[in-house]
């Protein structure tokens, strides 16, 4: 289902939700909101921007992936951190960074 953004028509009779932008998700043909859900001021929907990522991964990346989530869930903590501190460093991804930072802490580093 699509996701819509909302945001009050005044500023001055609006809460915070309404306030700045709100996301709500609706059916293609579900009418538009009228109302703040929250406090009931009206609201208006918002064209915004298209953001859309599509991120595809490598085969190695997903057997990496599935054998650093192996190792989690057995409690190797320390064989799942230096996996993922490897693929990080493979692929830039912060993300895998952390979680390689986190493993670590779990195994006592």
């Amino acid at each position: 289902m699509p996701i819509y953004e909302y945001q009050a028509l005044s500023a001055t009779s609006s809460c915070p939700k309404c306030a700045d932008r709100f996301e709500v998700i609706q059916g293609i043909h579900a009418q538009p909101l009228r109302l703040c859900p929250d406090c009931g001021a009206r609201v208006g929907k918002i064209i915004s921007a298209c953001h859309a990522a599509v991120a595809e991964s490598s085969p190695e990346q997903n057997l990496a992936e599935k054998k650093i989530k192996e190792y989690e869930q057995s409690g190797r903590w320390s064989h799942a951190a230096e996996l993922a501190d490897k693929q990080a460093e493979k692929t830039k991804d912060s993300s895998l960074r952390n979680r390689a930072l986190e493993n670590y802490k779990k195994a006592g580093y």
